[in-house]
């Protein structure tokens, strides 16, 4: 897996948030460490929308065999908040405010590697939305969701 870490301010204040991801999508900027941790990355990035790809695994399994809610709930979140990171400025950051998650068919380390897209809704001068798909290599739908986050400038520098 790629490395991982934070983003330093000073990208933060000169590059726009669709030119970050690609950035890490180069490998000239680290990946978040939760990425490593449950096994997901960022695959494609640009204006409103981006695809995460995560591999479930017996470790994020719940007592009843199935991949435990959190985990979706994470990709979908890293999906749903990036895509409204892509659409920040230079000098902008953004933190979610609100998501919900629609679990609509079982996950286990047999469904294999998932795909989960970000798009945006709507994006404002300081609230966006934006909504997000994880499907299996079939396309079928595994999960659903929406997301609201306030836009802010970002620290340091």
């Amino acid at each position: 897996m790629s490395r991982t870490g934070h983003i330093p301010h000073e990208a933060m204040h000169r590059l726009s948030g669709l030119d970050l991801l690609r950035e890490m999508l180069a490998g000239r900027l680290p990946g978040p460490p939760i990425s490593q941790t449950l096994d997901f990355r960022l695959t494609e990035a640009d204006e409103g929308f981006v695809v995460f790809e995560g591999t479930p695994r017996h470790a994020f399994d719940n007592p009843l065999g199935t991949i435990h809610g959190g985990w979706t709930a994470t990709l979908l979140d890293s999906a749903m908040a990036c895509a409204v990171h892509s659409t920040l400025k230079p000098g902008q950051g953004y933190t979610t405010v609100e998501f919900k998650v629609n679990c609509v068919r079982p996950i286990t380390e047999a469904t294999g590697r998932v795909r989960c897209e970000g798009r945006i809704v709507s994006a404002g001068r300081t609230i966006a939305t934006s909504e997000g798909r994880l499907v299996d290599a079939h396309g079928k739908l595994l999960a659903h969701g929406t997301e609201t986050c306030i836009i802010l400038a970002a620290k340091g520098g």
